[in-house]
């Protein structure tokens, strides 16, 4: 399999995984020392960071994405992505849903496995 598919790969995983709040199956899809940025917060660092911001959320919301892959560019054993991401966040105990949606730009880096992780992310998404 070549690299651009195990990164579209990458990408349905994380998406299916995080709709399921799969926590221990997505943070082996991220570098221990990947890094988050989201408008108006201060960036996210590690692992152990996205594990208590999904906390925060997990068991409250149900999620549903939407993501066309508009590029992926893959040198040597680093790649970004570029995705059209949209995101419902409907509250379990009902209330209106949240819908975000936008642009992410996503670096990529092959472990010493030859898997793909994610290495850095730029979260774009506003309200809608």
């Amino acid at each position: 399999m070549n690299d651009e598919q195990q990164i579209r790969d990458l990408i349905t995983t994380w998406l299916r995984l995080t709709a399921a709040g799969d926590i221990n199956q997505i943070l082996p899809l991220m570098a221990e020392d990947v890094v988050f940025l989201v408008a108006g917060q201060p960036p996210m660092r590690g692992r152990e960071a996205f594990a208590a911001s999904f906390a925060g959320w997990q068991g409250k919301f149900s999620l549903e994405t939407d993501c066309e892959i508009q590029e992926i560019q893959v040198s040597g054993n680093l790649a970004y992505s570029w995705t059209r991401l949209s995101v419902r966040m409907t509250p379990v105990d009902g209330g209106p849903v949240n819908r975000r949606s936008g642009n992410t730009l996503t670096v990529l880096r092959k472990n010493a496995n030859d898997a793909w992780q994610i290495f850095r992310d730029a979260n774009l998404l506003a309200t809608e």
